[in-house]
């Protein structure tokens, strides 16, 4: 019996990983992810000084790392970030785009303006990077990873967040059309729908007894989501092991969209 060679199947060692939104919760993560399979870390964000902090404790645990900060929705940095990328490491092979916001409000009392700071970071920002790094990974030749990070809310609806749900739908889609426009390339484009998972942001959701009893009625698993989940499934869409994927929104979750 011919047994299948596994050896390398996750292997993403001196890829090139450009990662938006990166000093975040999720962010975060997924450097930490990257780095720790031997891939080489572009980093960025609005905060530069975030981001230095970030690269150098990267460096410091032997990572290639460097970052280029900038806005996600800002077409002018995202052509800035996505070349200081190729200059710095020679290329782009795997993008995660990590970066948004939610600000919750009610679609008759919301500010417009609000409404578009959520749609600018989480859909414009996502469509952006994907432009910019899909033109460098088509260019290259050598296919390439793209990650979008959705949200379970991307296919559930919410009362007072109208907004944040609406950019996350879009997500989904712009990834599905993408994997369709970008399969020939042999570039995958997957997502990530996660429900709450624990960030600076949401501790308030694990140390609130009730709140925290009363979420996980609607979760299978019987917990919220801890950072080190997402690991395994970040490295599955960065390494071939997901080369027959693409389109897909992946839910990670605990099984909160399931019933």
């Amino acid at each position: 019996m011919e047994l299948p060679d596994i050896s390398n199947v996750f292997d993403i060692k001196n890829k090139i990983a450009l990662i938006t939104g990166a000093t975040g919760g999720f962010g975060t993560i997924a450097c930490k992810t990257m780095a720790a399979a031997g891939a080489k870390v572009m980093v960025t964000g609005r905060s530069e000084k975030s981001l230095q902090i970030l690269v150098e404790e990267l460096e410091a645990s032997g990572v290639e790392a460097a970052y280029s900060a900038g806005s996600p929705d800002n077409y002018v940095d995202v052509q800035r970030i996505a070349q200081d990328t190729v200059t710095t490491f020679g290329g782009i092979d795997i993008l995660i785009t990590a970066a948004g916001v939610n600000i919750f409000g009610k679609i008759d009392e919301q500010p417009v303006a609000d409404w578009e700071t959520i749609m600018k970071a989480n859909y414009n920002g996502t469509y952006l990077f994907c432009k910019e790094v899909g033109k460098v990974m088509i260019k290259q030749g050598r296919g390439g990873k793209v990650i979008n990070v959705s949200s379970a809310r991307g296919n559930l609806g919410m009362a007072g967040y109208t907004a944040y749900s609406s950019s996350k739908a879009a997500v989904n889609l712009l990834t599905k059309s993408l994997g369709c426009e970008w399969g020939p390339h042999k570039i995958n484009v997957n997502a990530l729908a996660p429900t709450v998972f624990r960030t600076a942001l949401t501790q308030w959701m694990f140390d609130d007894k009730e709140f925290y009893k009363n979420f996980l009625r609607r979760i299978p698993i019987g917990r919220l989501g801890e950072p080190n989940d997402f690991v395994g499934i970040l490295l599955l869409l960065a390494s071939s092991a997901s080369d027959f994927m693409t389109g897909a929104i992946i839910d990670i979750d605990g099984g909160y969209s399931a019933g």
